[in-house]
């Protein structure tokens, strides 16, 4: 038997789901008799799946990666995130969690099917929904009455009931909100605490009609506890989760530019941070690289904004704002150069850190690489260092590493830590120092070392924001 067969064996409920009510999946048993399709088994809808498995329902993932279907039923994450792999190997030992990258035999079955499909911009900035409008095609051609499709992908207003609806009406001949239920629930997580995130946080919930809306949040009740907030409208729905990545974006903006005015006034942000925050209404953030999806969210309003004659100013402006965060780090790079009195062609410069932020294994929306580019096209010789990556992984897609630890330090002029893994809060900078070619500096790119050590033991330092020791 097949290891989709086997998750599908037994009473299918099929055209039931959009029916379902919270007193129908109360138990273990209940549940069990419902299968759930999880298309897109990235770092968002593996641990969707996950969750789903451990609260009793029959889940497939599917994904078109080959290596992630193969990591799945082995019993393994693709991924580092915790706790992630304990929940993956349980629940396919226990025979509720299976992956295909087989379309008809992971959706043929399905009574639920929850869409987690990477939704990515263009090189002009531009929404591309390709991936999505090809899963919601695959899962048009095999959906039923009474099947419900819930989208938990991050996109703009208007796609879930265009793009989304439309795509699985013409491709199964069925009606949304007569033949087929669909709903709107964005996730809200972040890596590195995703399972954590996804139990506790309130999860928004839109739909097409009430019987979607009851039975979607009946399902998400299973799994989410920090409870359901219903809103009007899916367009809603879509623009409070753009709304809540934009806001930070806009702050981290508004962060990366007082640190600038501070740093060229010879005063410390963020002892300027800290004291204005006792303030209850302000939440300055720290400054830093703007990565991860935070870039790529704004633009997805900016394009429905633009296509209705609207030009969205300060969201726009913050994106500008933060897409120069790798140059004011070069400057300060520099400036710490200046202080040398060396110049960046043929210097080494250490890079502590890859990911895209602290304390995990990603490194796409990492700004750090664009950072690295930039020195190595400045004549500089730059080895990276992140506790999370083998040199071996680096060098495998061209990131400039060394063997170990040792070598990467020797005879560099400079350190520069790019990402605030909590490794690097524990560094010898005494021991660091014997290492490299004097004079020597410190770039702190994530403010997570003390100034006054760093210039105790030699360095030459310099901070995002940190004015006060721009000497």
């Amino acid at each position: 038997m097949s290891l989709v067969k086997h998750i599908v064996n037994g009473e299918s409920m099929s055209g039931g789901a959009l029916t379902l009510t919270e007193g129908e999946l109360e138990s273990f048993e209940q549940r069990g008799k419902y299968v759930i399709t999880v298309v897109g088994c990235g770092r968002m809808g593996l641990p969707t799946a996950c969750l789903f498995a451990e609260a009793g329902f029959r889940v497939i993932c599917f994904d078109i990666n080959s290596r992630i279907v193969g990591q799945i039923n082995s019993g393994a994450s693709p991924f580092l995130e915790p706790n992630l792999d304990k929940l993956i190997k349980k629940n396919v030992d226990l025979g509720r969690l299976k992956a295909t990258n087989d379309v008809k035999s992971a959706l043929s079955n399905s009574d639920i099917t929850i869409v987690a499909v990477d939704t990515p911009i263009d090189e002009k900035k531009r929404p591309n929904y390709s991936n999505l409008e090809s899963a919601c095609r695959d899962i048009g051609l095999n959906l039923k009455l009474g099947n419900l499709v819930i989208l938990e992908s991050t996109v703009g207003p208007g796609v879930t009931e265009e793009i989304v609806k439309e795509t699985l009406e013409s491709s199964s001949g069925l009606k949304a909100g007569k033949d087929f239920g669909l709903a709107y629930s964005p996730i809200r997580a972040s890596v590195g605490r995703v399972l954590e995130d996804m139990v506790s946080y309130p999860r928004v919930l839109a739909a097409i009609d009430e019987r979607s809306l009851v039975a979607a949040r009946s399902i998400l009740k299973t799994v989410v506890k920090g409870g359901i907030i219903e809103v009007s409208s899916i367009r809603a729905a879509e623009v409070i989760k753009l709304a809540e990545n934009i806001y930070r974006d806009v702050n981290l903006a508004l962060s990366n530019e007082l640190a600038l005015f501070c740093e060229k006034i010879g005063v410390d942000y963020l002892e300027v941070q800290a004291a204005a925050n006792t303030q209850p209404y302000c939440h300055l953030l720290k400054p830093g690289l703007v990565g991860g999806h935070i870039p790529k969210d704004p633009y997805l309003l900016i394009y429905e904004a633009e296509s209705l004659g609207i030009k969205l100013a300060l969201p726009s402006l913050a994106r500008r704002v933060n897409d120069e965060s790798v140059k004011r780090a070069f400057d300060l790079i520099r400036d710490a150069f200046k202080a040398m009195d060396k110049t960046l062609k043929r210097s080494k410069i250490t890079i502590l850190g890859l990911s895209y932020k602290p304390n995990v294994k990603e490194m796409k929306g990492s700004l750090v690489m664009d950072l690295v580019n930039l020195l190595v096209d400045k004549g500089v010789k730059v080895s990276v260092f992140d506790p999370f990556y083998s040199p071996d992984e680096l060098r495998s897609i061209n990131i400039p590493a060394e063997k170990n630890l040792t070598k990467t330090f020797k005879g560099a002029d400079c350190i520069v830590i790019a990402v605030g893994h909590d490794k690097f809060r524990r560094l010898s900078l005494k021991k660091i120092g014997m290492l490299m070619k004097k004079p020597y500096a410190l770039v702190d790119l994530a403010n997570i070392i003390n100034p006054s050590k760093a210039v105790k033991e030699g360095f030459i330092y310099r901070g995002l924001g940190r004015g006060a020791w721009m000497k």
